[in-house]
């Protein structure tokens, strides 16, 4: 068992979906919904974003291969990706990686937020799919590893289920300053293990090998 890979997997799935950071956004999208009503839109939201990140999961190598991306150079892509949705974790700000302003309008407006915004771009946004689509790659096919990126964003989903549907009540407990430290701290293990995307890709880049 590769304790690296199982390390890595487990901690990508949590620090990009954020299953605490996504308490203040439910709140907010559901504002106006009652409790019953607002967990039926979190349910919804978390069967969605699991079946995107399942078909991702199982056709995205599929994809890349069509469109001629290399892993090295997604690997490269991906990390730049996950290191400016990083930066806006630290600084506790909306990350457009995620949100723009026009999305969070439209978000606003719409009676039914489980599709749209909760589970994209949120649970399974860009930063989701690129990290699905990175372990998928580095797995190399082999089934243990595929089984446990499986496991790792089945996890970060339950936790996430678990923390949307405790609605108003995690706040209390831990207040908004607690959210924030905690979306802090998950900011800055994503930026190191964005870089190391980056520094993986370089080191298996033909550019890099040739030179």
């Amino acid at each position: 068992m590769d304790v690296h890979f199982v390390a890595t997997a487990f901690a990508t799935a949590f620090t990009i979906i954020d299953p605490i950071g996504m308490v203040p956004v439910v709140l907010t999208t559901t504002a106006h919904a009652s409790a019953e009503r607002r967990r039926r839109i979190v349910d919804q939201a978390v069967a969605v974003a699991a079946g995107i990140i399942l078909f991702m999961a199982v056709a995205g190598q599929m994809l890349l291969a069509y469109l001629g991306v290399t892993l090295p150079a997604f690997m490269i892509a991906g990390g730049i990706l996950l290191f400016l949705i990083a930066i806006d974790m630290l600084f506790a700000r909306p990350t457009r990686a995620r949100f723009t302003d026009e999305e969070e309008r439209e978000a606003s407006a719409t009676e039914n937020p489980a599709v749209f915004p909760l589970a994209v771009p949120m649970l399974a946004g860009p930063g989701t799919i690129a990290t699905v689509l990175l372990l998928m790659n580095t797995s190399h096919g082999d089934r243990f590893d595929l089984l446990v990126v499986a496991c790792a964003y089945a996890a970060a989903l339950a936790v996430a289920w678990l923390c949307m549907r405790a609605g108003a009540v995690l706040p209390r407990l831990i207040g908004n300053t607690g959210i924030h430290v905690v979306t802090r701290l998950l900011g800055i293990i994503l930026a190191a293990l964005a870089v190391q995307f980056v520094l993986n890709g370089l080191a298996q880049s033909p550019l890099i090998h040739h030179g």
